[in-house]
């Protein structure tokens, strides 16, 4: 599923094409997604021009000249800037029909993102006002990850993957971190030393500016906003590698099951 570097990479790719520019139109053609999307939305942002695109977490924050629309990629969604004559492919969701004479359309064939309008401060809207710090907020400290897993029985690896503890990390990237802080998915979150600490958020911050440098990771349904796929898919270590070489020191990448998701790692490189 898109995570951050996925939903960053469809930030920039959006954002000169989208900024200052006025909604024509709303056009829906699938309200229901996770959450149902009014009827009355078309009527709602038509007319109203955007003035900034952010990012919180996984979540894109478009911000308009009054309110804000709030957009979650979900399992398999992308959003892609088009030439108005563009013909609907199966699985299109929704349009934003700017007076460039450009579309901004969302694609979703599992319907698991989501988009929702706000008046006020998006940030303090239910899915974001409890989210932790970013991965490369001040915040996100070697010392805070620490304290963190202080007297904390699960494995390392969940604990980076929880929201609100640090967001945006999630499975494919916390299995790349950990093989570079040479910490092992399973391994007791209480018994990661202050040394380790420091390496792991180096290797988070690490992993995840590389992934945003190439686009993200295509494995199965993801594209940016110009329909390229991510390449970061060539620079992985262990995800998806199970029984290849490990690439530093050639012994065979393992593979578990940790809650539901897989988790990949070396067991010479990994402690």
């Amino acid at each position: 599923m898109p995570e951050l570097p996925e939903v960053e990479t469809t930030r920039r790719g959006i954002e000169p094409h989208v900024l200052g520019k006025t909604i024509v139109a709303f056009e829906l053609y699938q309200p229901r997604l996770r959450w149902p999307i009014p009827r009355t939305l078309p009527g709602t942002l038509a007319g109203l021009r955007i003035e900034s695109v952010g990012r919180r977490a996984k979540y894109l924050l478009i911000a308009l000249e009054r309110g804000s629309l709030i957009v979650h990629l979900g399992m398999s969604g992308s959003l892609r800037v088009l030439s108005a004559g563009e013909p609907r492919r199966a699985h299109d969701q929704y349009d934003l029909r700017l007076d460039s004479g450009r579309i901004v359309r969302f694609n979703d064939p599992r319907r698991f993102g989501s988009l929702h309008y706000v008046e006020g401060d998006p940030l303090e809207h239910r899915l974001l006002r409890d989210l932790a710090p970013e991965p490369f907020d001040a915040a996100f400290t070697a010392e805070y990850l620490w304290q963190l897993t202080r007297g904390r029985r699960l494995a390392v690896k969940q604990l980076l993957m929880n929201s609100r503890l640090v967001v945006g990390v999630g499975n494919i990237y916390a299995n790349e971190a950990l093989f570079r802080a040479r910490v092992r998915p399973g391994r007791e979150a209480r018994r990661l030393t202050r040394a380790e600490a420091a390496r792991l958020v180096k290797a988070v911050r690490t992993v995840l500016a590389q992934a945003i440098r190439v686009g993200g990771t295509t494995l199965r349904d993801y594209v940016g906003a110009d329909g390229s796929p991510g390449y970061f898919r060539q620079k992985l270590f262990v995800y998806e590698r199970a029984g290849q070489p490990c690439r530093v020191c050639a012994t065979p990448i393992r593979h578990r099951v940790q809650q539901g998701r897989s988790s990949y790692y070396c067991p010479a490189c990994q402690r």
